[in-house]
C-alpha cells in the first residue's frame, strides 16, 4: 500500500495541455511523485504558446490536481521573452496572485513549493516566506549571462532563497554558480523519459500509418522559433531533394514551414503533434535531427528520440554534449555546411547508421529511466 505523503506545489507558467519539452518533463514529473505516493498540486496558466481545449480544474491519477488560470496567449510569449522585464511582467504577477489566494485555503496540504524556472522562483520565494513553506527551484535553461550583469545579480538575488537549486545540466550549474550562489545549494538533476510512451515502433509499419514514402527520412520535433534551428534546417533540406525531411511543432516560424513544404516535395509540415502521436514518428525517421543554435540547457526531445530508437544529428552548443555522445549522436556545429555533410556520412553510410542505432535503447535505459524521480524526491 502507497504511503501519501506531504504535499508538493508545482509551480510554473507552463503545463499542459501547452506544448514543449518542459511540460513533457512536468507531466512525467507529476506522473512518477502520484505514483510514489505523494499529493501533487499545480499552480499554472491556460496555454500560452497553442490554441487548444483546456481545464480549469483538473485531478490526474490518484493525486494530481491542476488549477489553470485563464491567461493571454496565442504565441505572444514568443515575443516577450526576448525581453526579460517584458517577460517578468508577462508571466509573475498574475500567477503570484492567483497562487497566494489559492494558497490562503490549502497551505495546510503543502510542504514544498516546487517552482519550475526564474519567474515562477520569484512568485515562490515571496509565498514561502508568508506561509513557511521549503522552496526548491528548477533551472531548465542556460542564460548566457555575464556574471557581472545587473540581470545576474537579479537571478542571485531570486534563486538565494531557495534551498536547493535543481539544474538540468552541469553547464547550468556552472553558470548559476558564476553568479555567486553556493555551491551547497545547486545540484543536477536528470530529467527522465516516460518508456512506456517513448518506445520504439516499427519503422515500416510507421511509415505506412503516418502515409510517409519509405525513403530516408530526418525529422525535426521542437518550438518553431529562430534559436531552434528549423530554417537553418530548411536550408539543408533544399541541397538534398533525395532525402525528406519532416517538420512538427509550433512557433512564429509556422507559416514559413508551409510555404516552404509546398515548394518542396521533400519538405514535410505536420505541424503540432499531441504528446503520444510523437514516437511514431521517431520510429519512422532514419535520424532525428535537433539542430539548435543557441546554449541549449537540455533537449528533452533528445533523450526522447533515442528511447524511440533513433539515432541523432545535434547540435554541439550547451549543455547537448553532456545529455547525448557519439556511441548514439553526431555533433556539429550547427550549421547548414555541418548539418548537411553530417546528414550525408550517415546515408551514405549504412554501417555507421547501424551502430548509432544499436546503442540507443541501452543508452536510454542507462541514463534517462523513471528511477531518476528518486534523485529529485529526497529534496522534499
Amino acid at each position: 500500500m502507497v504511503t501519501i505523503k506531504p504535499g508538493i506545489l508545482i509551480l510554473t507558467p507552463f503545463f499542459s495541455p501547452n506544448i514543449g519539452g518542459t511540460e513533457r518533463q512536468l507531466d512525467d514529473l507529476t506522473n512518477a511523485l502520484d505514483d510514489y505516493g505523494y499529493k501533487v498540486y499545480v499552480q499554472t496558466y491556460s496555454p500560452l504558446t497553442v490554441t487548444t481545449k483546456w481545464k480549469k480544474t483538473e485531478k490526474r491519477g490518484k493525486n494530481i490536481f491542476i488549477n489553470r488560470y485563464f491567461w493571454y496567449g496565442h504565441g505572444l510569449f514568443n515575443i516577450v521573452e526576448k525581453y526579460p522585464f517584458i517577460c517578468f511582467i508577462y508571466l509573475t504577477p498574475y500567477l503570484f496572485i492567483r497562487t497566494l489566494f489559492w494558497l490562503f485555503k490549502n497551505h495546510k496540504k503543502i510542504k514544498t513549493i516546487h517552482a519550475q524556472g526564474l519567474n515562477a522562483s520569484l512568485v515562490g520565494v515571496v509565498l514561502s516566506k508568508i506561509f513557511n513553506k521549503k522552496l526548491v527551484t528548477s533551472i531548465h535553461a542556460v542564460y548566457e549571462l555575464n556574471p557581472k550583469s545587473i540581470v545576474a545579480k537579479l537571478n542571485y538575488q531570486i534563486l538565494k532563497y531557495s534551498s536547493k537549486i535543481l539544474a538540468t545540466s552541469d553547464r547550468s550549474l556552472d553558470e548559476l554558480q558564476s553568479f555567486g550562489i553556493s555551491k551547497d545549494k545547486l545540484d543536477v538533476f536528470i530529467p527522465w523519459v516516460d518508456q512506456k510512451t517513448f518506445k520504439p515502433y516499427d519503422q515500416k509499419k510507421s511509415r505506412q500509418k503516418l502515409n510517409i514514402e519509405d525513403k530516408f527520412t530526418v525529422f525535426f520535433l521542437s518550438r518553431l522559433i529562430e534559436k531552434k534551428g528549423a530554417r537553418v534546417l530548411i536550408e539543408v533540406a533544399k541541397l538534398l531533394p533525395n532525402i525528406n525531411f519532416i517538420f512538427a511543432g509550433i512557433g512564429p516560424d509556422a507559416q514559413y514551414l508551409t510555404e516552404q513544404s509546398k515548394l518542396f516535395p521533400n519538405i514535410i509540415f505536420v505541424g503540432t503533434l499531441k504528446r503520444n502521436d510523437i514516437p511514431p514518428y521517431f520510429s519512422a525517421a532514419d535520424i532525428y535531427c535537433f539542430p539548435t543554435q543557441y546554449e541549449e540547457g537540455f533537449g528533452l526531445v533528445l533523450p526522447e528520440a533515442l528511447s524511440c530508437g533513433t539515432p541523432i544529428i545535434t547540435s554541439n552548443k550547451g549543455a547537448i554534449p553532456k545529455v547525448v555522445n557519439s556511441t548514439v549522436a553526431v555533433l556539429v556545429d550547427p550549421t547548414v555546411i555541418n548539418l548537411k555533410k553530417a546528414i550525408l556520412d550517415l546515408y551514405n553510410d549504412p554501417e555507421k547508421l547501424k551502430y548509432l542505432k544499436s546503442n540507443t535503447l541501452k543508452y536510454a535505459k542507462k541514463y534517462y529511466s523513471q528511477k531518476n524521480v528518486l534523485l529529485i524526491s529526497r529534496y522534499y
